[in-house]
């Protein structure tokens, strides 16, 4: 495992193969992964902080889904990927999109976890809620928040490490970076997914209430040949909720992609 610097992004590399380059959500790190690396052994897989999450620096420009698209567009120049697998949760799964519409030689295929085209207009005025929040000091606020929205009630029951991961990734964050992450979101637009070409999965928990099952399967429909799968008893933050399940259906899908 090494950790490389490639302009505003920080991420770590792992073994080596076909590149596979993982992109967390709002209020994740390259850590909402860690999980999948034993499934993908045969993958050199590259887990990004995306500008102002995780270890990334908070950016001095404004931040945007394009801005963030763009530096990693730029951060594959510049570890020498040229075609690569790329895997999305939340957000992520729009910079995937726009990165797939804009550079589509670049992308392989696309596995979409907790996905959307953009947010619903509600969802827009929470998001510069939660961002005035964050800089008033809320980020503990906020943590606790998603914990008790974003997370099924089994894993809540079942699974604390899991909520405790979910609630450290959301108070590590840098407040102000934070805050700007999710005014970036709220400003997000649909892509045009007719300039989507690669082969997509889409996987949502049938307990995310963050974007549920149908917000994911009409985005499925909206790919050409997408293929959507749920999973049980799950929530928005996939990999963490239910690790072996995401593991399988993005293994056994790259697979088939491969052959």
């Amino acid at each position: 495992m090494t950790t490389v610097t490639v302009g505003p992004i920080v991420a770590e590399v792992a073994g080596e193969g076909e590149p596979v380059v993982m992109i967390h959500g709002l209020g994740g790190t390259s850590n909402m992964f860690q999980s999948q690396l034993e499934a993908l052994s045969a993958y050199r897989v590259i887990r990004l902080d995306l500008p102002g999450s995780g270890r990334s620096p908070r950016p001095l420009d404004p931040l945007t889904i394009e801005v963030m698209s763009d530096a990693v567009i730029r951060a594959m120049a510049g570890m020498g990927v040229t075609r690569a697998h790329f895997v999305g949760h939340s957000m992520g799964t729009i910079v995937c999109q726009l990165v797939a519409a804009m550079q589509p030689s670049l992308v392989r295929s696309l596995v979409l976890f907790g996905a959307l085209a953009e947010p619903a207009e509600a969802t827009r005025q929470g998001l510069a809620n939660r961002a005035r929040l964050a800089r008033s000091g809320g980020i503990a606020d906020i943590a606790d928040q998603i914990v008790a929205n974003a997370l099924s009630a089994h894993t809540r029951e079942t699974s604390p490490a899991a909520v405790a991961f979910v609630r450290e990734s959301i108070t590590r964050q840098d407040p102000e970076a934070y805050a700007r992450t999710c005014e970036a979101l709220a400003k997000a637009t649909a892509v045009d997914t007719r300039r989507i070409s690669a082969p997509t999965l889409l996987v949502t928990g049938d307990a995310d209430t963050i974007n549920p099952m149908s917000v994911g399967q009409a985005l499925a429909d909206r790919i050409k040949g997408a293929i959507f799968l749920s999973l049980d008893r799950c929530g928005h933050w996939a990999t963490v909720e239910c690790p072996r399940e995401s593991s399988q259906r993005l293994a056994d899908f790259l697979r088939r992609v491969d052959r």
